[in-house]
């Protein structure tokens, strides 16, 4: 099987991971949910939300609630037909969701702002080009890209696997599922988009995330 297949057989493993998890999601990814909540809302409140916003990977709607209520014009996308139930309960109806695998997925219009949170590392490196080429084709003139994700000190915390991009994961159901998970490292990752013609600034929030504003260059 040459790695092109074994990359799609783990994007769909990937998937239906997400697809099972969605029920229990919120409390192993977060925790409490009052401290999360309030952490989300002081880092997305620095950011500049008008205009068309864009969520990939949307999940439980956790960061989507809060972009909902600066953003008139909001899309959420998530590959999880579970996870975008959980996330419409918990936003306005204004937000327009829509399930679709985001690495397959290409825009039929602009967005002044494209959103993701703890998905840049699930992206396999060998497709961050292509992905970020999506993502130019999503923003308009002025957009920009923001993302929050895993720092790299983080990644002890997983179950590793011969593959240094795919590590294991326990469900409560007692399922075993492999995922890519390529952890933030400022450095590396700055350089690694510099070189496919973007501009970005990361910062690190608390000793966990980081938070990423990404332009691309004309």
């Amino acid at each position: 099987m040459n790695d092109v297949q074994v990359s799609e057989r783990i994007i769909e493993e990937q998937i239906q991971y997400y697809r099972r998890r969605a029920a229990e999601y919120d409390a192993t990814a977060y925790g409490a949910q009052g401290p999360a909540a309030e952490r989300i809302g002081r880092i997305s409140s620095a950011w500049p939300v008008e205009g068309a916003v864009l969520e990939l990977a949307c999940g439980t709607g956790m960061w989507t609630r809060m972009l909902a209520n600066r953003a008139a014009d909001l899309t959420a996308i998530d590959a999880s037909p579970e996870a975008i139930e959980i996330a419409r309960r918990r936003c306005p109806a204004s937000v327009r969701f829509s399930c679709a695998d985001i690495l397959r997925w290409t825009p039929d219009r602009r967005y002044q702002l494209v959103f993701f949170g703890f998905w840049l590392s699930h992206v396999p490196s060998s497709r961050l080009g292509s992905f970020f080429g999506m993502l130019r084709q999503s923003l308009t003139a002025t957009g920009e890209v923001i993302f929050v994700d895993e720092h790299v000190s983080q990644a002890s915390h997983e179950q590793p696997t011969a593959d240094p991009e795919l590590v294991t994961r326990d469900l409560s159901d007692g399922t075993q599922h492999q995922v890519v998970k390529v952890f933030l490292d400022p450095p590396r990752l700055t350089a690694r988009l510099d070189a496919l013609g973007w501009d970005c600034e990361l910062e690190v929030d608390g000793e966990d995330w980081v938070i990423g504003r990404a332009r691309p260059r004309e």
